[in-house]
């Protein structure tokens, strides 16, 4: 064996002997990183407070109002007792219902048949205050899982 063909076979010993390290390592760093950066099981992802168009009280305009819920996880989350809340008090308390591993459920104010993806307050009269209002989700202990707030300049309804 010549001295080029044996360097040649201890660097390439010396590189998979480093990719192995390598692959060894980095998911334990990717894991601590993880530890410092806080994302919520289950979050208020989006809400639109101000329906499109009239607010005629309509039921296209109710349900042109929703929050939306999102589970941040890979496993279904039972939201079976939890409630979303505004600043007035309104409630609404989810009935049985499995939220999938990174899905979203929207929750409309207006009536309509509830889905895997839409659920529906069956509400009569808008909930979101268009110019400021917060939104609180809480589990079936009454523990805060998350809250949005907004606060704009634009009123329209109330």
């Amino acid at each position: 064996m010549s001295a080029s063909s044996t360097a040649r076979r201890v660097a390439a010993t010396a590189l998979a002997a480093g990719a192995i390290v390598s692959a060894v390592a980095l998911p334990a760093a990717a894991h601590d990183g993880d530890r410092h950066r806080h994302q919520p099981r289950v979050e208020i992802s989006r809400v639109q407070a101000d329906s499109p168009g009239r607010d005629n009280r309509s039921n296209r305009s109710l349900n042109g109002e929703w929050v939306e819920i999102t589970n941040n996880t890979r496993h279904a989350v039972n939201l079976r007792g939890w409630t979303l809340k505004d600043d007035d008090g309104n409630r609404y308390r989810f009935r049985d219902f499995r939220l999938g591993g990174r899905a979203t459920v929207r929750v409309h104010t207006g009536v309509g048949h509830d889905t895997r993806t839409d659920v529906f307050q069956d509400r009569r009269d808008y909930v979101w205050d268009d110019r400021a209002d917060k939104a609180t989700l809480r589990d079936e202990h009454g523990r805060t899982v998350d809250t949005k707030s907004w606060n704009s300049r634009h009123h329209h309804r109330r």
